[in-house]
């Protein structure tokens, strides 16, 4: 676990999360990019209707993941909730820390929507083509969670111990500056949620690559993507110990839990609507 990688001249601390989140956002632009040209008639004139997007899906990301985590803060009653309302300006302290994964996804897809639209991309295409990239920078960027010892899991039962990274890690006796893992986990052998995580994201990155050969209309593979992400962030939500994020109902279940259920059921309805859509314009079409 590295929070900071190194230290440039002048006491500025380079930190491992914001390299690794840089990095899976310069890999998923790169990676949208490329889908969007391939097999184009006019190379070109794709590059420049799609290269602005991802910028456009950044700002969404960081307002969206900001915005979420605010709501929720408040919304519990927390110290630092109550500190938001009493001092609203620390609601934009975004270097301060407090982003929900959750919150970006959503950003993501109404910033992307507005680039869109601004560019004239068809979005449902747009859609498909951001999500499957996506997960192959989300998979990057989630290591910078390991190494910041952001999202850590609980403590393993004794009888599963022995097993080996990336199912257990063991986090170190004595933490780095800046580690975010918590006194009380020094020492401790945790479940390895953010390498599932990282995993999580290639293999629906990898689905995704596959669906986009083989879908029937668009938005299909976005919407798949999106009710795989639900059910699988949902799985692993029941081995992390951070319940710093927001527990609700006694505990039963986390607020990523709360909004995968939210997520992956609109996900469905959209799946079905689109689908119903496609074979109603195919039916018109054939007659």
């Amino acid at each position: 676990m590295h929070p900071i990688l190194f230290e440039l001249p002048g006491g500025i601390k380079v930190r491992s999360f914001g390299v690794l989140v840089a990095l899976g956002f310069l890999l998923a632009s790169w990676l949208f990019t490329r889908l969007a040209m391939a097999g184009a008639r006019d190379p070109a004139g794709e590059r420049a209707r799609f290269e602005p997007i991802p910028v456009w899906v950044l700002i969404g990301i960081v307002l969206g993941a900001r915005v979420l985590y605010v709501i929720v803060e408040v919304a519990r009653g927390s110290d630092t909730g109550k500190s938001y309302l009493d001092h609203p300006l620390e609601m934009l302290y975004i270097w301060q820390g407090g982003l929900v994964m959750y919150g970006g996804l959503i950003g993501a897809l109404i910033g992307g929507y507005l680039g869109c639209k601004k560019h004239h991309v068809p979005y449902w295409r747009a859609f498909d083509l951001g999500l499957t990239a996506g997960f192959f920078g989300q998979a990057l960027g989630r290591v910078g969670c390991l190494m910041v010892g952001d999202d850590y899991g609980r403590v393993v039962p004794e009888r599963w111990r022995d097993l080996p990274f990336p199912i257990t890690l063991r986090v170190p006796e004595s933490l780095p500056d800046q580690s975010l893992f918590g006194l009380e986990n020094q020492g401790q052998i945790l479940w390895a949620t953010q390498p599932w995580m990282s995993a999580k994201a290639l293999a629906l990155g990898c689905l995704g690559l596959w669906l986009l050969r083989r879908k029937r209309f668009d938005g299909q593979v976005g919407l798949t993507l999106l009710v795989g992400y639900a059910a699988l962030r949902y799985g692993v939500e029941c081995f992390r110990g951070d319940s710093v994020r927001g527990v609700w109902f006694g505990g039963a279940v986390s607020t990523s839990q709360l909004i995968s259920v939210v997520v992956g059921a609109l996900a469905v309805l959209l799946w079905l609507a689109r689908s119903r859509a496609a074979r109603a314009m195919g039916s018109t079409a054939g007659e």
